[in-house]
């Protein structure tokens, strides 16, 4: 198990930056890696309600989970390896093999009993070490849509936001909100259900 905060910037970006991006950091990355993020709640959504979120992420043959939950500054991953055969168990909902996140799922008063598997967000992407930080640029397709984005990962806040700021500047890359990503596959996977 591991505990981390973790802090991050995070910007939208369209395809053509995307690509510009990836083009101009060729350097600096082998190409993007696929990962599969398979998210869960319960129908009521309490771990939305409470701004924490819960995924099996599935990256080279290799699952963990992993629980976010609020910080005073960016938020805390709850984080336990699984064998693949604890992630299929899981994701059948059959037995939860996760024992820290388990635990601090009851602090949030939720059971693993009440949990639903709600979908599978796959993201490309590629990472490196840059500006003292971690530089992500993803692509991520979900719920029959796709979009953009570049992450920067840092563990001081205001050097981290400083640096982002100057990098999109750099780069001719307008501020654009950006929310996490399951918040965005949460709303779409709300608003598909709305449209049918």
């Amino acid at each position: 198990m591991t505990k981390e905060l973790e802090i991050e910037f995070k910007n939208m970006l369209t395809l053509k930056e995307y690509s510009r991006l990836l083009e101009d950091f060729a350097d600096f990355h082998n190409g993007p890696v696929t990962q599969h993020n398979h998210y869960f709640d319960t129908a009521d959504f309490q771990l939305k309600k409470q701004l924490s979120a819960l995924r099996i992420r599935n990256k080279n043959e290799r699952f963990e989970c992993t629980l976010k939950i609020p910080a005073p500054v960016g938020h805390y991953e709850i984080t336990d390896q699984l064998t693949g055969e604890q992630a299929q168990r899981m994701l059948a909902l059959t037995r939860f093999d996760a024992p820290e996140v388990k635990d601090a799922l009851q602090t949030l008063d939720v059971s693993p009993a009440q949990l639903n598997h709600i979908g599978t967000l796959t993201t490309h992407r590629v990472e490196f070490d840059f500006l003292g930080g971690l530089l992500v640029i993803d692509h991520s397709e979900y719920n029959g849509q796709e979009d953009y984005e570049l992450e920067f990962e840092v563990s001081n806040e205001e050097v981290g936001s400083h640096k982002f700021s100057n990098f999109l500047k750099e780069q001719e890359i307008p501020e654009r909100l950006a929310n996490k990503k399951i918040a965005r596959f949460m709303h779409s996977a709300l608003k598909s259900t709305k449209d049918q």
